[in-house]
């Protein structure tokens, strides 16, 4: 079936089939969270994308195979609520951004930092740290060899906008240049977008945008 990245909590999860990786999309939790398993198709070897909530839903979306390592893309609680759980279930390495991983009450085995590689089996994702919706953000990039690049954002990117700023002018600015700069002017509209909550996006898509983010200030 053709992945549509729409996916609803109690429901089942969607999965997106590339030559080298499978990506799939589960919602979980209160809060509509997204959580994305990623398993590389050469060697099996599994990651998972914040472990928001529900452990045994995750868990059993993981499967007997286990995961390799956990990103959390930013701090806010309900990106973790179930780390600790899958965790001590998996013995998954943690990744974090710099600066967020002291506001993450799980222990951060790998400390990330802007470009650094994060690998599941042969497959490689960059990371990019992204301010203003928190300190230590941080979005993964798999740039397909065979096909457009795939970005996971967290909570810095969605369709219609970039993260939630709390209104501060500040955190606004550096949230949107930071997106502008390190996604928008670097990856191609092709590139397909999986943000933290809701329904998947493109990169063109969402660019003629821009100017209206801007200028509404969020």
């Amino acid at each position: 079936m053709t992945y549509s990245g729409a996916v609803k909590v109690g429901g089942p999860a969607d999965v997106h089939e590339l030559q080298d990786l499978m990506i799939t999309k589960i919602a979980v939790g209160p809060m509509d969270n997204n959580c994305y398993l990623l398993r590389c198709r050469a060697t099996d070897e599994q990651l998972l994308i914040d472990a928001a909530n529900d452990a045994h839903t995750l868990l059993g979306m993981i499967g007997d195979d286990g995961i390799a390592s956990v990103v959390t893309t930013h701090r806010h609680g309900d990106h973790w609520q179930a780390l600790a759980e899958v965790v001590a279930a998996t013995r998954a390495r943690t990744h974090a951004g710099r600066y967020d991983a002291e506001g993450i009450p799980v222990p951060t085995d790998v400390l990330v930092d802007d470009g650094d590689t994060i690998r599941v089996g042969r497959v490689e994702l960059t990371a990019r740290h992204l301010v203003g919706h928190t300190p230590g953000s941080i979005a993964l990039v798999y740039d397909d060899p065979h096909g457009h690049p795939h970005v996971f954002t967290g909570d810095c990117l969605f369709p219609g906008g970039v993260g939630n700023t709390r209104k501060d002018p500040a955190a606004f600015a550096d949230l949107i240049h930071d997106v502008e700069t390190k996604i928008f002017d670097v990856l191609p509209d092709e590139t397909w977008v999986y943000p933290g909550h809701g329904n998947d996006t493109t990169l063109g898509a969402e660019r003629p945008h821009l100017p209206e983010w801007h200028a509404r200030g969020w």
